[in-house]
């Protein structure tokens, strides 16, 4: 019966390693060899390294008094707004030059100049979910405990993953889209998060504050309304993975929606918008939560 098992786990890994090894060859050549593309491991290593983090660092904290960041926050947030625009603006021009569909784009192994941009702005987007890991961390040396959401740590875990997939096998094509509509979206939020560091004197100037939780939701829903109608006309593009971000949307729509309405629809709420599920700038609000909870 034990070795009837063995052989059993020995066939389903050796199936499944085959299988990996399939998938491989249909990966897009244009990128072997680039930083992180090549194995999953890097982005599985970071990916629970990060989880890790977010489970062991409140407790390490615990305990200590919380850092004052303020001298990193500001170029920190600043430089994140920075490099999305710098990908927003790559894939924009570059999908403006080869007419690129925003119904739907095939992914095409093409060594055109443009679409060899739109791959090296979505390599940039990929990487930039690493490097927004330091949002929790930053949480985390400040105490923010409450910051730290169910849908914070999911999107932050998730998000680098499924890029790897995507700069991985297709780093071109309608792939583009979702990439260069979040990083719009994440120089409006960057550039708000950068500067509301300064307080209320210059949190009142920043106008465009309150649209940044609806242009979210509103990316989420257009995204998936994407996946469907990809699926409905038969786009030429993997058709998993339109499943994969109809789902995915889903359950972003769900996570973000409920904390929506909890914190702009429940009565008494202050919270002035939302951030992966939390709010950023309301401090008044979050002591208040404390003291009620306590």
């Amino acid at each position: 019966m034990m070795a009837l098992l063995v052989n059993s786990t020995q066939n389903v890994l050796r199936d499944t390693y085959d299988y990996y090894l399939w998938t491989l060859s249909l990966s897009d050549k244009r990128t072997v060899g680039w930083p992180l593309v090549d194995s999953p491991m890097p982005t599985a290593v970071y990916t629970l390294l990060y989880l890790f983090i977010v489970w062991i660092g409140p407790k390490l904290m615990k305990n200590r008094r919380p850092f004052q960041l303020t001298w990193l926050l500001v170029p920190y947030n600043l430089a994140m707004a920075a490099l999305n625009a710098y990908i927003a603006l790559r894939l924009l021009t570059a999908s403006f030059r080869l007419r690129y569909s925003y119904i739907c784009e095939p992914c095409r192994q093409r060594y055109d100049p443009d679409e060899l941009q739109i791959a090296d702005a979505v390599w940039w987007y990929y990487f930039s979910k690493l490097l927004e890991f330091c949002d929790t961390f930053f949480f985390i040396l400040r105490k923010k405990d409450e910051q730290l959401t169910f849908l914070h740590v999911y999107h932050h875990s998730t998000m680098f993953s499924f890029w790897w997939i995507g700069i991985k096998w297709v780093p071109s094509g309608s792939t583009f889209l979702p990439a260069m509509v979040n990083s719009g979206i994440h120089v409006l939020m960057y550039t708000y998060y950068g500067l509301s560091v300064f307080g209320p004197a210059v949190t009142q100037y920043l106008w465009w504050k309150k649209y940044l939780t609806i242009l979210q939701l509103i990316q989420f829903t257009c995204a998936l309304i994407l996946g469907i109608n990809g699926i409905r006309t038969g786009c030429e593009f993997p058709l998993w993975m339109h499943y994969v971000l109809i789902i995915y949307m889903i359950s972003f729509i769900v996570l973000f929606g409920n904390f929506y309405m909890k914190a702009y629809i429940a009565k008494g709420s202050k919270c002035m918008e939302v951030r992966y599920g939390q709010c950023l700038d309301d401090e008044e609000t979050i002591e208040k939560r404390k003291l009620k909870n306590n």
